[in-house]
């Protein structure tokens, strides 16, 4: 069995996976109330699905990009777990998560997070065989330069207040824009990535894994 754990911003996810079957998914806004609530959140999903901490066999967490607190908050549980039971964490990018929820086409995708102060944190994907592959390097930017960025037919996805849904709406023509379910950031989807990297030896040591952030270009405002 394999935890997941996201707290890469004010969303909090958990996952149970046996690499057949979801077991459980809980996601909730956490108000920035990560450290308080994370570890009475785990240990109350391992009760309802009576599941014990002794069937975990490795764990996935999101490195980012997010919230710096709420990233260190699920990394350090996260470590701390795993290293007490002797078991490999995978860590996966947030936006890998959120691309990987979306269905494959033959179109560009933008996975986005909030980044804070009105701006977005995203990552631009490309379909490949079996996946959506990144296509460039993350970067943070406003939804009005994410506007002006897409000029082909483009899925965008992920984390988007009612305004910014809006202005991305109006480019209708380019912009396919899942519904806001859709857009759900699943610690089910995290678990499968993790499962399958974990399955393939590609757990890192503990020590190896730190969280991601992106720096604001030059010009933006802080």
């Amino acid at each position: 069995m394999l935890l997941a754990l996201d707290t890469a911003t004010a969303q909090i996810g958990l996952g149970l996976y046996d690499g057949v079957q979801l077991t459980a998914e809980l996601v909730w806004l956490g108000s920035q109330h990560h450290t308080l609530e994370l570890a009475p959140a785990i240990f109350d999903l391992l009760d309802r699905t009576s599941v014990s901490v002794d069937e975990i066999k490795a764990m996935g967490v999101t490195l980012g990009p997010g919230s710096f607190t709420s990233l260190r908050v699920g990394l350090a549980l996260a470590k701390g777990l795993a290293m007490a039971r002797h078991i490999p964490l995978i860590g996966i990018p947030t936006l890998d998560v959120v691309a990987a929820g979306q269905p494959l086409k033959r179109m560009h995708l933008a996975a986005v997070l909030q980044a804070g102060r009105g701006r977005l944190a995203v990552g631009w994907y490309e379909p490949a065989r079996h996946a959506w592959r990144p296509a460039e390097a993350a970067r943070v930017m406003d939804v009005e330069e994410l506007v002006k960025e897409i000029r082909s037919p483009t899925i965008v996805c992920g984390e988007l207040t009612a305004e910014e849904r809006q202005r991305l709406a109006r480019k209708h023509k380019n912009v396919l824009l899942p519904s806001p379910a859709a857009c759900l950031r699943r610690p089910g989807v995290l678990a499968e990535l993790a499962w399958e990297r974990w399955q393939a030896g590609q757990d890192e040591p503990l020590a190896s894994l730190s969280p991601i952030y992106l720096q604001i270009e030059a010009g933006q405002p802080a």
